[in-house]
């Protein structure tokens, strides 16, 4: 939604918005001269947007409540209501588009197609799910000359991916997700199957192996289809090599072969979202060389596998998994990265639907770490369920040491455990105490090395 605010201000329409809670973004929008309110009622319009509603559109992401009172004041006002995905459905619709879709993956494999495009020259637009740490923004320009290659998020969530018609798709995973939107596992992969028909003709779809396998061949095109993985017999990496820091492989496909590529944003899973970056960047005639230079450049997004601390004996990383998936795929990269540091991860629940519905999912993935330490469930758009908390986790938890807390406590038992390796996990609030964990964790680097 941000990215979509940042585009229409900078071609200098009136934007206006709202959120639940102030933020860092949040702030960053106000002080670019986009006006926010934090309030839930249609008192905090803006009086210029109200003097003649057919020269405003209202940009909404189902995120927000039904019950939100400025949604509905909007709807009984028949203002000109769009969805986010609609949106960037007609932005993209006269521009050559690359959509990445997937459960999960997507911010990250988004981000870096934008980083490689960028770095190369060529003109292009991101709008992106996370803020890239390269560009401190989830919308990347590069205005050159020519039309721009415009690269989107393409988020499944609510069927929203189902607004685009891209010319290059990319689908990282399709594990069962959103089960409170789809109902089940088999309806999510309707929704990826018909996200494949939104190609347009003669487009390319680039899918992660996994995920081909869960939809079968008959979903896929017969034609320009790239299948990629780490064990890919297709497009896949081979001699990956776990730094601390950064992960090494090589680049192996049917018609290039790239050697010793270097990536600074560390994980498995984020060499098989390079996989594909790659992929698409070869295809739309960037070099290889430009390509490397680019890979060794790209810092990230925040809050994926970021690593605040790592000095002085300790270590301290945040990512914004929130599935049983990504934790499994961010612990064990983590695990492989520091084979011998006793693992403590606070992890924050999101959603009660997500909770109840991949509860021993959760705890299997959890059990990874050595000590887990759990925060109470984040409800975002949701109102609680009976019986679903943090603390019906706990028993398939097979870690050493495993408890519940409350978020207010977590500082006062971090400094009682000192962990050496600590990791924090979640898409809801637990960003907010970051900065404190990270201080506190420099801090005790600094007394040490002393």
């Amino acid at each position: 939604m941000s990215a979509l605010a940042r585009w229409f201000h900078k071609e200098s329409y009136a934007v206006a918005g709202y959120d639940k809670t102030p933020s860092p973004l949040t702030d960053e929008l106000i002080a670019e001269g986009i006006e926010i309110s934090f309030e839930d009622h249609s008192e905090t319009i803006p009086q210029s947007f109200l003097t003649d509603k057919s020269k405003v559109m209202v940009v909404w992401t189902p995120a927000v409540p039904k019950e939100s009172r400025l949604l509905c004041f909007f709807q009984e006002e028949q203002f000109d209501l769009k969805k986010r995905s609609e949106i960037l459905g007609m932005l993209t619709e006269n521009h050559y588009s690359i959509a990445v879709a997937g459960t999960h993956g997507k911010t990250t494999t988004s981000s870096l197609i934008a980083h490689i495009f960028k770095a190369s020259g060529r003109s292009m637009v991101a709008f992106l799910g996370g803020i890239t740490q390269n560009y401190q923004t989830n919308l990347v320009l590069n205005q050159q000359k020519g039309e721009p290659v415009m690269v989107v998020e393409a988020d499944e969530f609510d069927r929203s991916f189902l607004r685009l018609n891209p010319n290059e798709s990319v689908i990282t995973s399709v594990d069962a997700d959103h089960l409170d939107i789809y109902g089940d596992e088999d309806h999510l992969l309707d929704g990826f199957k018909e996200f494949i028909k939104k190609l347009k003709k003669k487009g390319r779809l680039y899918i992660q192996q996994n995920a081909a396998q869960k939809l079968g061949s008959e979903a896929l095109p017969s034609k320009r289809l790239t299948i990629y993985g780490l064990r890919s017999e297709g497009v896949h990496a081979d001699n990956i090599q776990a730094r601390p820091g950064s992960f090494v492989f090589d680049f192996i496909s049917p018609k290039v072969i790239i050697k010793g590529l270097e990536l600074f944003i560390p994980g498995f899973h984020n060499v098989e979202n390079a996989l594909v970056a790659i992929s698409i960047a070869l295809s739309n005639d960037i070099e290889p060389d430009q390509i490397r230079e680019a890979l060794s450049t790209f810092k990230g997004v925040k809050r994926r596998f970021e690593i605040h601390v790592n000095e002085g004996g300790k270590i301290f990383i945040d990512d914004y998994a929130h599935h049983p998936e990504e934790i499994r795929a961010f612990l064990s990269s983590v695990r492989a990265m520091f084979p011998t540091k006793h693992l403590t991860v606070v992890f924050q629940p999101h959603l009660f639907t997500r909770t109840r519905d991949f509860a021993p999912q959760f705890s299997e993935s959890l059990s990874l770490a050595d000590e887990v330490i759990l925060l109470e469930i984040y409800p975002a758009r949701e109102l609680p369920i009976p019986g679903v908390n943090s603390s019906m986790l706990l028993d398939g938890i097979q870690s050493q040491a495993k408890q519940v807390i409350e978020k207010t406590a977590l500082m006062e038992l971090l400094k009682a455990r000192d962990p050496e390796l600590l990791v924090t996990i979640g898409a809801g609030d637990i960003d907010r105490l970051v900065p404190d964990i990270a201080a506190w964790t420099r801090s005790r680097t600094n007394l040490n090395e002393a």
